[in-house]
């Protein structure tokens, strides 16, 4: 189950690719962020940020996400540092990147963070009918009649 679960998240991700993101020492609130994600790379994926944002001092950090038809949640750990190979900065630069930078890709304040993944926590909502029936009329149920759930390596 486990690496379908975590194929179900890439998935979603892939459709909707916003997350909150929060480094774990700074006990500070997340952020919304747009992750850049790689059909290639599933061990790591990439947010365009500023010098001065809060992700910037990088370390372990956590990332949720919550799919676009709020059917699958994951909560992901991992390790945020800088990105400094230019091939990868310019690989997923876009217009809609570059409208968040005065001076494009040759802002100043412009910085990309890389967030290696260790493990991830995801659950998938997709109720058997029992458990839709269950949940209709009240009656008591278990949490595997709703979905699946699992704790995948990264």
């Amino acid at each position: 189950m486990s690496s379908r679960i975590a194929k179900a998240m890439w998935e979603a991700m892939a459709e909707s690719p916003n997350v909150m993101v929060a480094l774990n020492k700074a006990n500070g609130r997340s952020e919304p962020m747009h992750a850049q994600l790689d059909k290639d790379a599933d061990g790591h994926f990439w947010f365009y940020t500023t010098q001065s944002n809060r992700i910037a001092a990088g370390g372990k950090a956590t990332v949720q996400f919550v799919s676009k038809n709020h059917k699958l949640f994951a909560c992901i750990t991992g390790e945020l540092e800088e990105e400094t190979n230019p091939a990868v900065i310019d690989k997923y630069w876009s217009n809609a990147v570059e409208a968040w930078y005065e001076n494009g890709r040759q802002d100043a304040s412009l910085k990309m963070m890389r967030f290696n993944l260790d493990d991830a926590e995801i659950w998938s909502v997709d109720p058997t009918f029992k458990g839709l029936f269950k949940l209709m009329s009240g009656v008591s149920l278990d949490p595997e009649e709703m979905g699946d759930h699992a704790q995948v390596q990264l």
